[in-house]
């Protein structure tokens, strides 16, 4: 299963922002030529905005309301299959049910009547399969990497489970003592601790106000629910709220042919949660954490920040503003972490979400009488931001490099994948990511600065400091 580090632990960037780049050019050279050769087979596929994504994609909707999303790429026989489930901790809306989300991360390796766990496992490690799993805010991405050859045997088992998931009581006690463990070990992570008390207290009714992992007394009580548990399954897992999507060495008409055969009797049956909107925030909140151990202080501070939204420029912007202001070439990085070395690190983040989230910056400050100082640093930034331009050569710069990392990280099935499976389940598909990248080309400083007076207002953030208690 997933590491809890992808559990909803804080990310020093957006998934959208730039990544290390790796070489893949023979790739990306290669895409004109593929997608040439494979147009021809589509029945369906995404019309792209700009191209930014470098491979055909062949989409498909089964009457059962499963959309599938075949990308065909070179990758020497190998293939990545994932199963993108829309639903995280965000869907977990009922008072005294949090945590199922990621509950039933771990519950769908518990197999099912036809191939249960012992059996699923063994023959996984026969084909040299590489199964895992991860739970965020918006969504459950259930992943297989594999050889080509194995794609059907792998989909036999992946549609079993998905259709057929079954576990006695017995099991559900275990899993649930499991994740209360894991949620315990987690606690013991000063930026965790922080962040799940961040999320409490920008959030007062919006389910984004806690974690993954759920409220601790939930997790607690968990074992008793087997009913509900049940009952969640029953709601969510379904075609209609599932996304298939499988790049590599493939060829789309075979795997369509294999998914109507082992997915076309899967039963609808998706009931949409009932999330409640988040009241505006008319006052800066402030709070202060101990935490029983060693550490250095951390400071967080949160801003309000609207859903994704790839039509609205001033969210766009604030993708870039988080980087230009905050990242590893803005000012406030080579002050307090290059120059004067006050801080650990430095990092702002513009969540992506399917509703209104948070603008992060958070820190971890070497000296705990500085912790002032840093705020004041911090507020001096978004300032800056509010009343100036940023540079324009500066901005072009952070477009490119935008784009040039997106497309250096899709060299192999796996990282295209991950790189588009946040997209997919929040947008639905991959039109998202490509009017994303569209509309960063046309951010203007202007819009820069519009969304540092749009997301920046003192009302409408939450500091929190956590110290240690020794």
């Amino acid at each position: 299963m997933g590491s809890s580090a992808r559990k909803g632990t804080p990310k020093p960037l957006a998934a959208s922002l730039p990544r290390r780049p790796r070489v893949a050019m023979c790739a990306v050279l290669g895409a004109a030529a593929l997608l040439s050769a494979t147009l021809s087979h589509s029945q369906t596929r995404e019309n792209p905005v700009n191209g930014i994504i470098p491979y055909p994609a062949r989409v498909r909707v089964l009457d059962n309301g499963l959309k599938t999303i075949l990308m065909p790429m070179p990758s020497n026989g190998l293939v990545a299959y994932w199963t993108i489930v829309r639903t995280g901790s965000r869907d977990e809306y009922e008072p005294g049910r949090t945590g199922f989300a990621h509950f039933f991360e771990h519950m769908m390796f518990r197999g099912t009547e036809r191939f249960p766990a012992d059996v699923y496992q063994r023959i996984l490690t026969e084909l040299g399969a590489d199964a895992n799993a991860y739970t965020t805010d918006d969504l459950t991405a259930y992943h297989i990497s594999m050889t080509a050859a194995d794609v059907e045997r792998v989909m036999e088992l992946e549609s079993d489970r998905f259709r057929n998931l079954a576990y006695p009581e017995e099991d559900f006690q275990t899993e649930a003592g499991a994740v209360y463990g894991e949620y315990r070990k987690s606690r013991t992570d000063p930026l965790w601790l922080l962040y799940e008390s961040m999320k409490a207290a920008a959030f007062k009714r919006h389910s984004y106000g806690h974690t993954t992992m759920g409220y601790e007394k939930d997790i607690a009580a968990m074992p008793t629910l087997y009913d509900y548990s049940r009952r969640f399954f029953a709601r969510y897992y379904r075609p209609e709220n599932t996304i298939l999507f499988i790049a590599g060495d493939i060829d789309p008409p075979k795997i369509d042919a294999l998914v109507d055969e082992y997915y076309g009797d899967w039963q609808r049956g998706y009931v949409a949660p009932e999330i409640p909107v988040e009241p505006p925030q008319d006052a800066e909140r402030r709070f202060e954490l101990g935490y029983d151990g060693k550490t250095l202080p951390i400071l967080w501070v949160a801003y309000k920040l609207g859903a994704f939204d790839p039509g609205d420029r001033v969210r766009v912007a604030a993708d870039l503003l988080a980087e230009l202001a905050f990242g590893a070439t803005s000012d406030a990085y080579k002050q307090l972490v290059l120059n004067e070395q006050v801080v650990e690190f430095l990092a702002g983040d513009a969540n992506l979400n399917r509703d209104p989230t948070l603008f992060d910056i958070y820190t971890r400050i070497k000296d705990p009488a500085r912790v002032d100082y840093v705020l004041d640093v911090i507020d001096a930034t978004t300032a800056k931001y509010r009343d100036e331009l940023v540079d324009s050569e500066r901005l072009a710069a952070l477009k490119s490099r935008l784009r040039y990392s997106f497309l250096m990280s899709m060299e192999t099935p796996d990282e295209v994948a991950e790189d588009l499976a946040r997209h997919i389940a929040i947008s639905g598909g991959l039109e998202g990511v490509e009017a994303l990248y569209a509309a960063y080309e046309n951010v203007t400083p202007e819009d820069v600065r519009e969304a540092a007076r749009t997301y920046f207002v003192d009302r409408e953030r939450t500091i929190g400091v956590l110290r240690s208690e020794q």
